[in-house]
């Protein structure tokens, strides 16, 4: 199982799809265990009762079915699935509207959806906040010279029940990132990771959960960021200054 992840966590988001289905047949006592903690890429689908696309992972899923967040209703419809409450459902909504604003505002477009649901256990509840942006509808030359690209941001936030105006939060953030370019100028190159933070935080509930999840979202995406630029392109660039170093500018002298 350690060697699956292992090999699992090396391999490009594009490619996790097959690769996990491979391991998934070769592993079959462990499938449930692969399925639960390896992360996908996100896949939309259109709710054709609001026009409105939402993204589909296993937090809305029910059997072969997923719950849009705009309608509430399974697609293909389902008899007898998983619904929210009816408070939560009202937390949802809010929800999904607050997070198309940040959407729009930090990605400048994609598509983005959220889910509650109920922690029998723990007496709180659960929040999947989730973002996919594919850049290869907007690339083609138009930003550099990407000609695709997709960032998967998926945030799990774990509330705890609210004691004396309290409440504990455990947010466990995955970022994907795939990007790939194939232009003369700078030729064909392909990028490609996911990195994984988790931070806790015991809040007032005084401003009310939704503004607590939402402030811990956009610190740790600050914060993955910043290791994505250092991780992946700062080491990018350095190898390739490395392998390449830039053609030095010729000497010039002030006159006097």
């Amino acid at each position: 199982m350690e060697a699956a992840l292992g090999l699992m966590r090396r391999i490009p988001p594009k490619h996790t799809e097959a690769a996990l289905s491979a391991l998934v047949s070769l592993l079959p006592s462990y499938s449930s265990d692969l399925l639960s903690q390896v992360d996908q890429p996100l896949q939309v689908l259109c709710d054709v009762d609001s026009a409105k696309e939402f993204i589909l992972c296993d937090y809305n899923r029910d059997a072969d079915s997923y719950r849009s967040p705009w309608s509430n209703k399974y697609h293909p419809p389902l008899e007898g699935g998983l619904y929210p409450s009816p408070e939560l459902r009202t937390l949802e909504i809010e929800a999904n509207e607050v997070f198309s604003v940040y959407r729009d505002q930090y990605y400048e477009g994609g598509t983005s959806s959220v889910y509650l649901w109920e922690d029998d256990e723990k007496e709180g509840f659960l929040a999947c906040f989730l973002i996919k942006k594919d850049g290869s509808k907007y690339a083609h030359g138009v930003r550099g010279y990407l000609n695709e690209g997709g960032w998967d941001a998926i945030h799990l936030i774990e509330v705890g029940p609210e004691v004396e105006g309290m409440a504990d939060y455990c947010l466990t953030s995955t970022v994907m990132l795939s990007m790939t370019t194939d232009h003369e100028n700078s030729g064909t190159f392909s990028l490609s990771g996911s990195i994984r933070r988790q931070m806790k935080a015991e809040l007032s509930v005084a401003d009310g959960h939704l503004a607590n999840m939402g402030k811990l979202i956009e610190e740790i995406e600050g914060k993955l960021r910043y290791s994505l630029d250092q991780v992946y392109f700062g080491k990018t660039k350095e190898m390739i200054w490395t392998l390449r170093p830039p053609t030095e500018l010729p000497s010039t002298r002030l006159l006097p």
